[in-house]
């Protein structure tokens, strides 16, 4: 059900990085919205984040339990480490909460299903943070694709490859706590923006190799700074080849650290029966008219009057608002569980078929 009240009330389930850079500056801008409750393990990044972005009453709770048991709060964002996305979201939804979490859904796809479940049993609204798709080139592209402009789409690339571009700090290289590395945490975005282009989830099966070479090095080159050989607990790289149940492949690529040129984060690559589309360096559609080949630019940005500079909105800004739109209007979220699912599960198998060397089936 949607919110009948003018306020939505927010709830922030930790305060790190992705707290300040996205979801509370876009959260504190919305009209109606107010950020009312923090936690965070370390209690001076909470009260740092109440002081910045809290509501008059905003409270700091010595627990995310009892945040939960706030009923004043309608909704929660959880942005923990990846090891507690599914047990936090479970229970804020069983408290009659909305929550966005973000990505990747889960660790393993039993707990992104189990999130599933819990959304569809409390009737509350679950969704993913893949800001990703709000990039004005990619709704402009999924537009494009809806219009059929590239007939069926049959082969496709999910690209996100950092030449050097580890994350040493905080617990990016903890199995444990992330569950994996280039993957989950880059790979997740580009994966997530090849399907719903596609709008494609029924997998077929999947294979998958992942690696462990460059992150051997000591003192190696790398903008965050060297990383510990002996902390590099997930992989460095990882790639997938999956078949779809109507035919088509994606082949997944995904790197913090490979020998490679070809960089980029959040790419894809759709190969259509009529045209292709790729967002590489903007929006190009490339296919064949009256028997010859072209390649067109598309235009993405938002002009605004002469001499001023194009409107360009931060993808990140645009989630929060369609999330909020989604809760007011009481309509589905731009990112559907169902659909971060289905990534979640491409990613589990990727890492199983890389660990038995045998593709799974789904």
């Amino acid at each position: 059900m949607g919110l009948l009240k003018d306020t939505i009330r927010v709830g922030i389930i930790g305060c790190g990085g992705i707290a300040f850079a996205k979801h509370m500056p876009f959260l504190s801008q919305i009209s109606g919205v107010e950020i009312v409750g923090f936690y965070n393990p370390t209690e001076e990044k909470a009260r740092r984040a109440k002081e910045q972005y809290g509501s008059k009453d905003a409270k700091i709770y010595q627990s995310w339990q009892d945040l939960l048991e706030d009923r004043s709060i309608d909704v929660v964002h959880v942005l923990t480490p990846n090891k507690f996305h599914a047990e936090m979201t479970i229970a804020a939804l069983e408290s009659g909460k909305h929550v966005m979490c973000e990505k990747p859904m889960a660790t393993n796809a039993q707990d992104a299903q189990k999130m599933v479940d819990a959304a569809r049993k409390s009737g509350k609204k679950l969704t993913v943070a893949f800001q990703n798709r709000f990039k004005p080139e990619n709704m402009m592209l999924k537009r494009i694709v809806e219009r059929g402009d590239l007939g069926w789409i049959y082969f496709a690339k999910a690209r996100a490859l950092r030449r050097r571009g580890v994350p040493t700090w905080g617990n990016f290289l903890n199995k444990d706590m992330q569950g994996g590395g280039a993957l989950i945490d880059i790979g997740s975005h580009a994966l997530d923006l090849t399907l719903w282009l596609m709008d494609n989830y029924q997998v077929k099966a999947v294979l998958g190799t992942t690696y462990n070479v460059l992150s051997k090095q000591e003192n190696a080159a790398n903008p965050w700074g060297p990383w510990d050989p002996s902390r590099f607990q997930v992989e460095e790289s990882a790639f997938g080849f999956i078949t779809m149940a109507d035919g088509a492949t994606v082949v997944v690529e995904s790197s913090w650290a490979l020998n490679t040129l070809d960089e980029g984060e959040a790419q894809t690559i759709l190969c259509g029966s009529k045209a292709g589309a790729d967002n590489l360096c903007g929006l190009r559609v490339n296919g064949e008219d009256m028997g010859s080949l072209y390649v067109k630019m598309i235009e993405t940005q938002l002009h605004g009057a002469a001499y001023y500079e194009p409107q360009v909105v931060d993808p990140g800004k645009l989630e929060m608002q369609s999330w909020i739109e989604a809760i007011r209007e009481d309509k589905e979220p731009l990112v559907k569980p169902e659909h971060a699912l289905v990534v979640t599960q491409i990613i589990d198998a990727i890492y199983q078929s890389a660990a038995t060397g045998k593709p799974v089936l789904f």
